[in-house]
């Protein structure tokens, strides 16, 4: 599924599989290192690494706990009001909106990470970035699949686009936070689309004809454009 979207789409960046469990995954180690945050993650499962993360290699991205209803000690849940406090002082966010952020229903235990192309599972989510082109197609190739995509473009904080995929059973798109961009290293033309898992074959199914009738159409625009 991977090499196709990859061929497909021309992706610079692999996508990544995520997925939730209760307990330990078997025969996945745990990550060697706890990043700033946990979109840090994605991009170490994007560079081919697989991993499992625990609630407390969360605890340096006091957003993303909350987004992923990790739960907090003291000094970790103090971090997140005052990271919350900078940004309402900043004009960066209103304390309005925060109950309006996705975030998962069930307390984290733990997540495995992985290129798309080693998951051994159906994950749960399926992260994909790319230019707007690029996303433009997985777009209509969902769109084709049946496969229902949130209204709207999800800007901050990045890692909400997760439970809301799960949540909402379709796609979900974000721009990508300020905090994604430093810690990922996203492109200026990049942004993400995610998935549930189960709907990855699908929309590959679809894929390559969109890809084709693009080209296609590409063709009769230009022609057209020149005649006119």
């Amino acid at each position: 599924m991977s090499k196709q979207l990859q061929e497909l789409l021309d992706l610079e960046t692999a996508p990544i599989a995520v997925t939730f469990h209760e307990a330990q995954p078997d025969g996945v180690s745990r990550v060697e290192k706890v990043e700033a945050s946990g979109c840090t993650y994605w991009k170490r499962a994007s560079e081919g690494k697989t991993f499992y993360t625990e609630a407390s290699d969360h605890y340096n991205c006091p957003i993303g706990c909350y987004t992923h209803n990790v739960e907090l000690p003291d000094e970790q849940m103090k971090e997140l009001e005052n990271t919350l406090g900078l940004m309402g002082e900043l004009g960066y966010i209103s304390m309005d909106e925060v109950p309006g952020i996705p975030r998962q229903e069930n307390t984290f235990q733990n997540a495995v990470y992985s290129p798309l192309a080693d998951t051994q599972d159906i994950p749960d989510v399926v992260i994909i970035s790319g230019t707007p082109k690029q996303m433009m197609l997985l777009v209509e190739a969902a769109t084709a699949a049946g496969i229902e995509i949130e209204n709207g473009i999800m800007g901050r904080p990045t890692c909400a686009v997760i439970p809301a995929v799960i949540q909402s059973d379709g796609g979900a798109s974000s721009l990508g936070c300020i905090g994604n961009r430093v810690y990922t290293a996203l492109s200026d033309d990049d942004f993400y689309l995610a998935f549930p898992g189960k709907h990855i074959d699908a929309i590959i199914d679809k894929l390559e004809t969109i890809v084709n009738a693009n080209h296609a159409l590409a063709e009769y625009h230009q022609q057209r454009q020149e005649e006119i």
